[in-house]
């Protein structure tokens, strides 16, 4: 496990801003302990030091993984976030979007959401900004990018998209070989 390098730790922290803004400091100095991300084969990972500091004694080769995988970075440089850090970023998303029952099942099948399946909105989301997407009853579902922002989907079509899938709980189901 290395530590990431300050191009990669930029691309990472723009990408995670998206999503929490400037909650990510939230994230590293926890009140439990100090907790820090770190790469392993462009994956990189949300581990406590403690932990972090107990791997170190084991063979390299031997480890899998450490900690939570983030995401991951592609050929290209670019991060692709990870559902498996939904848990860890839903408590502190600065713009959510809650989507009704009956467009739930859609949105973990990896659909996008529509207007009419739209429950609510933070007020201040603006179009192509990070949402954290929501059930009704506050259950995280997945990441997205809003395709119009509050006003636009208040006045827009029933069928229009307003929010394009990025990743849902549905893929420990369908890509459950890639998220390791």
């Amino acid at each position: 496990m290395k530590q990431l390098t300050d191009d990669r730790m930029k691309v990472f922290f723009e990408k995670l801003s998206k999503y929490i803004g400037s909650n990510i400091k939230l994230l590293i100095d926890r009140t439990d302990g100090k907790y820090c991300f770190r790469e392993k084969k462009d994956r990189v990972y949300y581990v406590s030091e403690k932990v972090l500091n107990m791997g170190s004694m084991m063979n390299p080769d031997n480890i899998i993984s450490i900690g939570t995988c983030f995401g991951k970075f592609t050929k290209s440089g670019k991060f692709r976030i990870h559902i498996t850090s939904l848990d860890y970023l839903a408590p502190y998303a600065q713009h959510k979007m809650w989507i009704k029952p009956a467009a739930e099942q859609q949105f973990l099948y990896g659909h996008n959401v529509l207007k009419s399946g739209l429950g609510r909105i933070t007020e201040s989301t603006t179009q192509y900004q990070g949402v954290i997407v929501f059930s009704m009853s506050d259950v995280p579902l997945g990441f997205g990018v809003a395709a119009k922002n509050t006003t636009e989907c208040k006045h827009t079509d029933p069928l229009s998209v307003v929010c394009f899938n990025q990743a849902d709980i549905g893929e420990f189901i369908r890509c459950e070989d890639d998220l390791i």
